[in-house]
């Protein structure tokens, strides 16, 4: 298959319902990490272009909230539609610019889709209450108001997911929306801006901002009263830098940040089951996910059986570029991120972890890494702290229930968990002693468009998805009758 990019997909700012090039004439290249290959020179925004981005945003506003919502939700429905028309291209974009398999990519299509779909429908449940003041002097009336312009900033990991998880609920709630793309992937983001405008979404509600200098455009409009809400799918680093420069306004924010995720297999636990489940919870999108299994807890007397299993199945993984027949892993997004992986999996070895298959930077073009194993990780390795964002797997062993719990737990993350037993009331109870914001048990995916997705602690705040989603959007009043 060829490694070149559909025909017609965007390169340039989405700005009033219109492509437009930067205010500066600036651009910046987008390669495929599986070659090095400059894919397309795409638009680098501006701070001018962010503000102007703001203004039609303000100008839009009473306009779209005063959309009625079923209209707002037809709208997000034949987006919905048109992106599921344009799938292949969707696909073959995100594999180019990101790096996952093809196979994957499609799974992202559907996903990343049905979150306009589901806000579709969600538009027109915004709902309020009533009721009698409790002294019987009057009613209390409690409505729903769009929080106003939104800025939003999305990861490389998943370039449609991530943005339709934002796009569609703000667009529901009746809020207009700049989206701040990574510019390891904008691509993906500005052909989604394409579907939009053919879906008829009113100029100004929607503006696609690529940028390599994300500073220098997000600042300003931070600073800016006009805008009401941030949201941000990162690193924690960023998103706590992020959290202090809207402190100063006040604005409504959302983060979802970084994660450490725990992956425990009991002694009473269907072996092959976790095994199939660790290969999702790991192996999903290279291991480039906030969600992805980080560290494997297995109980000592099944350890061998599952450590061994495990091994043989990242073993037989071909690596390749995404759009190849018979490729199971795709390159890691950069150089950067790959020295990053390389750099944990040495510090682990060097303190004492074993090498079961995997762990060395192979020759050749392009940002690969091998699917890794390793074992008998000593608990000072950095990998077990640090958030891996790679196709390595690393196991240690308890011995008891609170072992592992207290384990999983000992992170400043707080997002994903999963594990898998037989015994129901070991589930219910470790389900309930896990600190993080969503848990597993006996699956190794666990995102799902009707479930709200967020995490605790250091892995941040505020819900996406599900019912929960769109009130990240939506200010509450309170009428005196």
């Amino acid at each position: 298959m060829t490694h070149t990019l559909p025909a017609g997909v965007p390169t340039r700012l989405w700005l009033g319902g219109k492509l437009t090039d930067s205010a500066t004439g600036a651009t910046f290249p987008v390669e495929d990490p599986a070659t090095g290959a400059v894919l397309a020179e795409v638009a680098d925004a501006s701070a001018d272009d962010g503000l102007r981005a703001l203004d039609l945003a303000v100008a839009a506003q009473a306009e779209w909230a005063a959309t009625p919502p079923r209209v707002r939700g037809e709208i997000l429905r034949t987006a919905f539609e048109l992106v599921h028309a344009r799938a292949d291209d969707f696909a073959r974009v995100v594999t180019l610019e990101m790096g996952k398999t093809v196979a994957e990519a499609r799974g992202e299509v559907n996903y990343g889709a049905e979150f306009l779909r589901w806000f579709a429908e969600e538009a027109v449940r915004i709902g309020g209450r009533t009721a009698t003041a409790p002294a019987g002097n009057g009613r209390i009336l409690v409505t729903k108001e769009p929080v106003g312009p939104v800025l939003a900033i999305t990861p490389w990991n998943f370039p449609l997911a991530m943005a339709t998880r934002k796009i569609g609920p703000a667009l529901a709630a009746g809020c207009p929306i700049l989206v701040k793309p990574a510019a390891e992937t904008p691509l993906t983001m500005l052909l989604l801006g394409q579907v939009f405008a053919d879906a008829g979404l009113p100029a100004g509600v929607l503006s696609i901002l690529p940028a390599t200098d994300a500073a220098a455009l997000t600042g300003p409009l931070l600073a800016d009263a006009r805008l009401r809400k941030i949201t941000f799918t990162g690193s924690t680093g960023v998103g706590k830098l992020l959290v202090r420069q809207s402190a100063d306004r006040l604005l409504r924010t959302s983060m979802e940040l970084g994660g450490n995720a725990p992956f425990l297999v009991f002694d009473d636990a269907d072996v092959d089951a976790a095994v199939d489940g660790a290969m999702a919870a790991k192996m999903r999108n290279g291991g480039e996910a906030c969600t992805a299994a980080n560290r494997f807890h297995v109980a000592r007397t099944v350890a061998d059986e599952f450590t061994d299993k495990l091994t043989a199945r990242i073993a037989a993984l071909r690596t390749g570029h995404g759009l190849d027949d018979g490729t199971d892993l795709g390159p890691l997004i950069t150089a950067r991120q790959r020295a990053t992986v390389d750099t944990l999996v040495r510090d682990a070895v060097e303190r004492g972890a074993r090498v079961r298959t995997g762990g060395q930077i192979p020759d050749g073009p392009g940002t690969f890494y091998p699917p890794t194993v390793l074992d008998e990780v000593p608990a000072d390795a950095r990998l077990l702290r640090e958030e891996i964002f790679g196709p390595v797997a690393a196991i240690t062993v308890f011995d008891t229930e609170d072992e592992a719990v207290a384990a999983a737990n000992d992170t400043e993350y707080g997002l994903a968990a999963y594990f898998y037993t037989r015994d129901l009331n070991r589930a219910m109870r470790v389900a309930g002693a896990l600190k993080t914001g969503m848990v597993g048990v006996n699956r190794g995916v666990i995102s799902d468009v009707a479930a709200p997705f967020g995490g605790v602690k250091e892995s941040g705040f505020g819900r996406e998805g599900a019912a929960e989603g769109i009130e990240e959007y939506l200010d509450t009043k309170y009428i005196a009758l």
